[in-house]
């Protein structure tokens, strides 16, 4: 292990991540956010989900430099009492949840069917790319919005809870981002087949199962890491999206979208900070992502080093 990290800090990757102030500030940024959400229970002020905690008397408070703010509570609270800033933390756990495994599933479907599409070719690769651009002919949002409310009718009523719908979500975000992994992989496949070690793979017998996974995926991965990091931002943008349309994760386990829906309709009555602080947590998220993602495209390509 020692090993690895020894030639990994030695590589033209890591020299480039030092290299790179804006990749560094936003990797500082992205990891006070993830730790941030991931030690909510801990660092968080107050827990916004115990109900013997939250008092209604403490509602609609402004963040703690305003007149009537509370340094008890530095953003403010919102219009059941509870602190902003825990909510926050709370609500991006299950906004990188849904980020997360969203395009997990989007990157292990889109590499399967792009790889056994490249590979094999034929009538298999024809209908994979015929049903890629019938959903490409689409925006992504529709087909989550789609899915998802197939999804929700078909399940029975009494079956949903917070964590089905939370499921259903990552499902439905998931499915809608496959097609850019599966072409993407499906283009690098159709060059690395036709290659002398794939060749020579085939002549000593091994079988296409052991070739595509051994040998051809290890080198068609590159460009796939960028779009998995890029398409984090983009799962969790969905997410806020749906959420705030009210078809997302459910009022009782709310996100960072779920929140700006909430804060949205107390804009016009004063209480901006149930808006903009929520809003800055989810664009400074998004947007370190993106920038280690636009970082990582360059480090990774041959041709700019």
């Amino acid at each position: 292990m020692s090993s690895v990290l020894a030639r990994w800090l030695d590589g033209d990757v890591w020299h480039s991540f030092r290299q790179s102030p804006v990749a560094i500030i936003a990797a500082v940024v992205a990891a006070v956010m993830i730790l941030g959400a991931l030690l909510a229970p801990w660092v968080a002020p107050h827990h916004p989900f115990d109900l013997a905690s939250l008092s209604l008397n403490d509602s609609l408070l402004p963040p703690a430099w305003a007149g009537e703010g509370r340094w008890t509570y530095p953003l403010g609270t919102d219009d059941q009492g509870r602190d902003v800033l825990s909510t926050i933390l709370y609500g991006s756990r299950i906004s990188l949840l849904v980020g997360l495994a969203s395009v997990v599933l989007a990157l292990f479907l889109g590499v399967g069917l792009g790889l056994v599409s490249g590979y094999v070719g034929g009538r298999l690769d024809a209908f994979i790319m015929r049903i890629a651009d019938v959903q490409l002919s689409f925006p992504a949002i529709l087909i989550a919005l789609l899915i998802d409310g197939v999804a929700r009718a078909v399940l029975p009523r009494d079956a949903h809870n917070d964590w089905l719908a939370i499921a259903v979500l990552i499902g439905a975000i998931g499915l809608a981002n496959w097609v850019q992994y599966a072409r993407t992989v499906r283009g690098s496949t159709l060059v690395e087949k036709h290659k002398e070690y794939v060749q020579a793979a085939r002549v000593i017998g091994v079988p296409a199962w052991k070739i595509m996974l051994r040998h051809v995926l290890p080198n068609v991965m590159g460009p796939v890491l960028v779009i998995a990091t890029i398409n984090i931002a983009t799962a969790i943008i969905t997410e806020a999206t749906l959420s705030f349309l009210g078809v997302g994760v459910p009022p009782t386990s709310p996100s960072l979208g779920t929140m700006i829906n909430t804060g949205n309709n107390f804009l016009y009555s004063g209480e901006w900070w149930l808006v903009v602080f929520p809003g800055v947590a989810l664009v400074l998220l998004c947007m370190s992502v993106n920038l280690i993602g636009d970082w990582l495209r360059d480090a990774l390509n041959p041709r700019l080093r």
